[in-house]
């Protein structure tokens, strides 16, 4: 087991790599495309099997050729790059399922990660299965896994959303949509935008539970877990936000909890307020759409009516 592992019997035609200041050699691999994740930040998380991948492929396709190189000079393996992202990929895929149809074999990469999230690498592989090759993914780190597992939050459903449209009205309209998503939501974001998207995000789906996960696996890993509107405060403050940051949002209460906490705050509310600013109070504290406040601002005050009829009789 180890010896395969290690991978240290001869064999012809090996490429060599680098693992825990060991020299190894690669076997060759089968043709096809392989989906390799690397590290999000931390690059021990590399595994044995990724790096004999890397090294055995004939070509290597990523997102970014400069990353990818420090991945390769750090591990010691040499297979040729070229750069498959978003921009280019219309020119790229062609030249990636010609090196296929040769008999060759190719790896895809991200940046950081596994490949195919938020980013074009489905394309890719929709492709390579239509022309009749073979895919293998080869498991690893991932962004979305390691921050849903360290919030603190459901984890039996999530909903992964990537990043949320950088203008305002946008963004608003979209979380709209996500709030009615029975699941943990997990949001990739900049540090530039954090600040705004988190107020939002407030706005949009009321107090809900969240973390900011920042620089996941690095040196200066960071973790805050509140609610939505005391993140928002925090880095509208000055909150650190340099760094790969994940959001993760809890899933929306129980409907029937959810109704009975707003006839709860809507009683207070009419108590002190007009139906008009009520139902404004409430819709934003709770993100739910004013029309339905309205609508159940209206029941409670005809159910008092009633009740204060009765009490007339």
């Amino acid at each position: 087991m180890a010896q395969d592992l290690l991978n240290t019997d001869p064999t012809p035609d090996k490429r060599g790599y680098t693992a825990l200041g060991v020299s190894l050699e690669a076997r060759a691999v089968e043709p096809g495309l392989y989906l390799v994740a690397t590290p999000i930040g931390n690059l021990g998380d590399i595994s044995l099997r990724a790096l004999e991948t890397l090294a055995a492929v004939d070509c290597i396709a990523c997102e970014d050729t400069r990353v990818t190189r420090k991945l390769a000079e750090r591990f010691g393996f040499a297979s040729p790059l070229m750069a498959y992202h978003e921009h280019n990929s219309d020119e790229a895929l062609p030249k990636i399922i010609d090196r296929l149809d040769r008999g060759q074999s190719v790896a895809l990469v991200s940046d950081a990660g596994t490949p195919l999230i938020s980013d074009p690498g489905y394309r890719l592989v929709r492709a390579v299965v239509a022309a009749g090759h073979n895919v293998t993914a080869l498991p690893g780190a991932s962004a979305v896994l390691t921050a849903l597992a360290l919030s603190g939050l459901p984890t039996d459903r999530f909903f992964f959303e990537g990043f949320l449209p950088p203008k305002q009205q946008a963004r608003q309209k979209r979380i709209g949509v996500l709030k009615t998503i029975p699941a943990t939501l997990v949001l990739f974001e900049s540090g530039p935008r954090l600040a705004a998207s988190l107020a939002d995000l407030a706005a949009g789906l009321g107090p809900r539970e969240a973390a900011v996960c920042r620089e996941l696996t690095k040196l200066h890993e960071e973790i805050r877990r509140t609610d939505l509107s005391s993140l928002a405060q925090a880095y509208a403050e000055g909150g650190e936000t340099r760094g790969e940051i994940v959001i993760v949002i809890a899933p929306p209460p129980d409907q029937q909890t959810a109704d009975d906490d707003i006839d709860e705050m809507l009683r207070r509310a009419l108590a002190r307020v007009s139906v008009k600013d009520a139902v404004g109070e409430v819709a934003l504290a709770t993100g739910r759409a004013r029309r339905d406040v309205y609508q159940r601002a209206l029941e409670l005050s005809k159910t008092t009516a009633e009740g204060d009829d009765s009490a007339r009789d």
